[in-house]
């Protein structure tokens, strides 16, 4: 069995930057067991199985060692490859996923998402383990889907060493940290090892929670942000009330096919 197959570097203009991905053309859906082994085989942070299904494209997600409920970069990328790749004509790609009905339409040099708002609530008691394995105490956590810990500047952003072990060990997907920007709106950092993503270099699903925060903090409803990895990433992003739009740049890095014997 041969899967057409690209990786592709979202939330970036230029190749070794983004957040990398896999996309995976199906024609029908395999085992999620098979699914699983080939997103640890690819090793990235997220690996999209796509399969057309008339207008709609039904999308899922799967890390080195879970599927989740929802992931910008891979989406991202998906759309990116059915647009510069596969011919799609339309400015607007669709997806039913696991999160309901996502959005990917294009805008000049961007593709913008149309994800769902997850804003954040306070969390009146962190855990230890999150305070302990971030190093740094923030001035606030809140919590959506994942741990949301906000500091006062980038260079504390930054300066973040997590203890993976000590993070792992939460109850949640993740950790953003986030803090305001200097040239940028707002900067973050994610942070996912219990689902074998120690840092995940640009998040396009934490910033459904990211988004609606520093709007109402800031008092604007279009904002620039950056991820602060290694490899680095920009979102222009968007807020809609009960949904944000996440908008950025997509890269091919390579085109070919996956080869799977017929006996997995």
């Amino acid at each position: 069995m041969k899967i057409p197959y690209y990786e592709v570097d979202a939330f970036c203009s230029r190749t070794f930057t983004g957040n990398p991905a896999g996309v995976c053309l199906l024609k029908e859906w395999l085992n999620n067991h098979l699914l699983q082994r080939i997103a640890a085989e690819n090793n990235f942070a997220e690996t999209a199985f796509l399969k057309p299904s008339g207008s709609v494209h039904d999308l899922r997600w799967f890390t080195p060692e879970v599927e989740v409920d929802l992931c910008g970069h891979a989406t991202l990328a998906a759309a990116h490859v059915l647009f510069a790749e596969r011919g799609w004509k339309e400015n607007v790609v669709r997806f039913q996923s696991a999160s309901g009905i996502l959005a990917a339409t294009k805008r000049d040099e961007l593709i913008e998402l149309d994800f769902p708002s997850r804003p954040p609530t306070p969390c009146a008691e962190p855990p230890q383990n999150l305070v302990a394995g971030l190093g740094i105490a923030p001035r606030e956590v809140l919590r959506s889907r994942d741990y949301f810990a906000v500091y006062e500047s980038p260079e504390q952003i930054r300066s973040l060493k997590p203890d993976m072990a000590l993070l792992a060990a939460l109850d949640c997907l993740g950790i953003i940290v986030t803090a305001p920007g200097i040239h940028e709106d707002f900067v973050s950092r994610f942070f996912a090892p219990g689902a074998g993503v120690p840092e995940d270099p640009v998040t396009g699903s934490a910033h459904c929670t990211l988004i609606p925060y520093w709007s109402e903090r800031l008092g604007r409803t279009e904002l620039f942000a950056r991820q602060l990895s290694k490899r680095g990433g920009e979102l222009h992003c968007r807020f809609f009330g009960d949904r944000v739009g996440i908008g950025g740049r997509a890269v091919t890095y390579c085109r070919g096919e996956i080869e799977i014997p017929d006996s997995n």
